[in-house]
């Protein structure tokens, strides 16, 4: 079904692209983001993480050096492989994203929020790359299944990866603004100051390959693991 303007004209592929995207990586997309912290919550528990110069520092680490910088790679390769229609590479990239998580609770919150999204862009954006994304036992990390998505769409690469970048740190910061407690005005700070994190590593994952994945963020892989005997939570991760 075409989509037009109030004028009657069809909406350009580049706007319809950008809603989509807007829409993909809302928080108010069902994927369930919302309950997870990432390890956030054990490290304000443990006073890692007590003011906002702490949780633009934690965020910024995941981002460069950690899951976030990773998910980024995933990303590219799915998007790649799917433009290309390879869906032997496609499922290489699937399967290492699935297993490529240091903690079960990070393993949890990607293949649950992957599984979500797909099942959402299926009934409201069908394509047929979409369709054939696995629902087996090996999973589908949330990367991987945005990637897919934006690639039948006819979403660019780049912009997927900021939005994607975005609203990780964005979640992020709306778990700490929680947890410290942080009020609202320090969330905002927080996001602009994790702006130039987004944007370096947007521009590094689209030049990457899964050759570059890595990371060296060890503080937030113990409290994702301590995380799972926490005793009082909040977050499922």
């Amino acid at each position: 079904m075409a989509i037009t303007t109030p004028t009657g004209t069809p909406m350009p592929m580049a706007e319809r692209a950008l809603f989509r995207l807007m829409t993909w990586l809302s928080p108010s997309f069902p994927v369930g983001a919302y309950t997870y912290s990432h390890g956030l919550e054990t490290a304000v528990e443990d006073g890692l993480v007590g003011d906002r110069k702490a949780l633009v520092s934690w965020i910024d680490a995941l981002l460069r050096h950690g899951s976030a910088r990773n998910d980024a790679l995933f990303l590219t390769a799915a998007w790649q492989a799917t433009c290309a229609e390879d869906g032997a590479r496609l499922e290489e990239v699937r399967m290492l994203a699935a297993a490529c998580h240091a903690t079960s609770e990070l393993r949890l919150e990607s293949l649950q929020q992957g599984a979500a999204f797909r099942d959402a862009v299926r009934r409201s954006w069908p394509a047929p790359g979409i369709e054939r994304l696995a629902g087996d036992e090996v999973g589908l990390a949330y990367p991987v299944a945005v990637g897919v998505a934006a690639a039948c769409h006819g979403v660019a690469l780049r912009a997927t990866l900021h939005a994607y970048l975005h609203a990780f740190a964005a979640n992020l910061v709306s778990a700490g603004i929680r947890l410290v407690p942080l009020g609202q005005s320090d969330g905002q700070k927080a996001l602009a100051a994790l702006e130039p994190a987004v944007a370096a590593v947007a521009a590094e994952a689209e030049e990457g390959t899964l050759d570059d994945l890595g990371g060296c963020a060890w503080a937030a892989e113990l409290c994702s693991m301590r995380h799972e005997t926490q005793y009082t939570r909040l977050f499922r991760s």
